[in-house]
């Protein structure tokens, strides 16, 4: 995935109304901009952190600039949500994620189950089952670890027992967790902020729903896949 403009440094101000933070640029200029990201941002929105914008020229938007990378410990660090599925289905249809490979057609945003709910990706091929594949940002780092999630998750739990119910139909479903930075050496959940999303996900492992990590390789530029990551589902100190 590719950045359309060129990211312009700043200086964040503060983080506030989840979706708002106010930056100052090189210049002293300080506007607002939208950060599309709806977690608590746990060691990512400190005041005072280098972070890179991006600018819309769209006319219908509100706020032209949007927050997509910060600086953290000399690391690039994605914390722009929408970013995750087109990184995945990208990397999907490039047969750069192994597990996922052997499918022809990948569909984003299709509707599923009982609940009124969209799949995040749907990959499909001839004489294959298909194969439901939901993506979480992750840019929580604690230690070495990577986790999931940043704050409580009802939405998340609620994924994991829909990809279970497909698993029942026959069909394969995926957690794919997609790492926006490069600094983490495995994942886990974070089943101190939310331990209802900790046991169900190990419950849907349990029920046959696969799980897939992978970073990203971060850069001014754009963002791509990288490297696999292993998976514990135990919390450990």
């Amino acid at each position: 995935m590719r950045f359309p403009t060129p990211l312009v440094p700043a200086t964040l101000i503060k983080r506030y109304k989840r979706f708002l933070a106010d930056v100052r640029f090189d210049d002293g200029a300080e506007i607002t901009a939208h950060l599309a990201n709806s977690g608590s941002m746990l060691g990512t929105s400190a005041p005072g952190s280098r972070v890179w914008l991006s600018r819309s020229d769209s006319p219908t938007r509100k706020l032209a600039w949007s927050w997509e990378l910060v600086e953290i410990d000399g690391h690039l660090v994605g914390v722009n949500t929408a970013h995750p599925n087109r990184i995945a289905a990208d990397a999907i249809s490039a047969g750069l994620i192994p597990e996922l490979a052997g499918y022809d057609r990948v569909r984003r945003e299709v509707r599923y189950g009982s609940r009124n709910s969209r799949i995040d990706l749907l990959l499909e091929a001839d004489g294959r089952p298909p194969c439901w594949v939901e993506v979480k940002n992750v840019h929580l780092k604690r230690g070495d670890w990577a986790e999931f999630p940043d704050a409580v998750t009802a939405r998340g739990a609620k994924h994991l027992e829909e990809l279970a119910d497909q698993v029942r139909l026959g069909d394969r479903a995926v957690m794919l967790y997609l790492v926006q930075r490069e600094d983490c050496t495995a994942f886990r959940p974070a089943a101190d902020i939310d331990p209802t999303y900790a046991a169900g996900l190990k419950k849907a492992v349990g029920d046959g729903v696969e799980t897939i990590c992978y970073t990203c390789r971060m850069g001014l530029d754009g963002i791509d896949i990288g490297s696999p990551l292993p998976l514990h589902l135990e919390q450990t100190s």
